[in-house]
């Protein structure tokens, strides 16, 4: 049964919220999830389709995102901050330092805080009355209350289910999400394989209180995953998709099919994050949709995404009976 904590904490009318999802989001998508009724939420590279290495440069053009954002709507959204490395000062992170001063100018109430816990990140982002959806790439109970003692408002719960980067350890939605549920007393977000009203269902059953969704709304029409990106997508199924690294899977695609193989010697096992990367990561088939050249990473439910909706009617589908 839906609670509405979440939505009253994050002023939304569901609680459903869009992953941060590196080089596939923008101001359309997030602006339409709000619309909706969830949150949307900027990521990394929002609304481009070319790389840039200056701090300073990267901040300005999500202050641009983030503007054309507001230009479209009025409802809540927010946008992501990577933690520095454990141990790593901001002052020392260029990229995090200069985001953050951006994020705070424009006056950015919700911030998805990705990574690791950092005491000193959460202590600015408060100062300045934000509101913390933490993430960590691989929780942990120890992790989440952690967390929620340095003043997380809502924590997300994340399962090898998931698209994108997968947890470092083993364990699926239905494992992860009742451990984080039972050790911390703020809100807990499934994240994982949630394509459809089944998943949102089993999540309340589990004990989360809100849904974290990236592929899905990937495969929706203000969406800026490539179309040939999104018609692979529904055209696949679980069975044509394979790892490609320790933390990463793709569809089947020319490239990955290529990086899968080599994935199967021990030898190489631990450089192929690198070769992912130098080869453009996400961007080269998501983005710009040359599939040959890329990989096309999804989450383990795909077998149930059979269309292109909107966001509305996607929103629809996930939070109505």
């Amino acid at each position: 049964m839906m609670t509405k904590q979440v939505s009253d904490l994050l002023k939304i009318q569901y609680p459903i919220i869009q992953a941060p999802m590196a080089w596939l989001t923008d101001a359309k998508l997030v602006a339409a999830v709000g619309e909706a009724g969830g949150l949307g939420i900027l990521g990394p590279n929002a609304g481009q389709d070319e790389l840039t290495s200056d701090p300073v440069e990267t901040a300005e053009r999500m202050r641009q995102e983030i503007i054309k954002v507001r230009q479209l709507t009025d409802r809540p959204f927010g946008v992501m901050v990577a933690t520095p490395r454990p141990g790593e000062r901001i002052a020392d992170n260029v990229f995090t330092r200069e985001m953050l001063k951006m994020l705070f100018e424009a006056q950015v109430h919700y911030f998805a805080v990705v990574g690791s816990v950092n005491a000193e990140l959460f202590d600015l982002i408060k100062a300045h009355h934000g509101l913390i959806i933490y993430r960590a790439l691989t929780p942990t109970v120890a992790d989440a209350k952690q967390a929620e003692s340095l003043g997380a408002d809502l924590i997300v719960a994340t399962g090898r289910d998931e698209g994108g980067l997968l947890p470092a350890r083993e364990y699926g939605t239905f494992t992860v999400v009742p451990a984080i549920v039972d050790a911390v007393s703020v809100p807990v977000l499934a994240a994982g394989g949630v394509n459809d009203r089944r998943g949102v269902k089993a999540a309340f059953a589990l004990g989360a209180q809100g849904v974290y969704v990236g592929t899905r709304f990937m495969v929706t029409r203000e969406s800026p995953l490539a179309k040939s990106a999104k018609q692979l997508i529904v055209d696949s199924t679980y069975d044509q998709v394979a790892e490609v690294s320790l933390d990463q899977r793709s569809i089947t695609t020319k490239l990955a099919r290529q990086f899968a193989q080599a994935f199967q010697q021990p030898s190489r096992r631990m450089n192929m994050d690198s070769k992912i990367n130098q080869a453009g990561g996400l961007r080269p088939a998501m983005r710009l949709g040359n599939l040959d050249e890329g990989i096309v990473e999804v989450n383990t439910g795909i077998d149930t995404i059979h269309d292109v909706p909107t966001v509305a009617e996607l929103v629809e589908r996930l939070m109505t009976d």
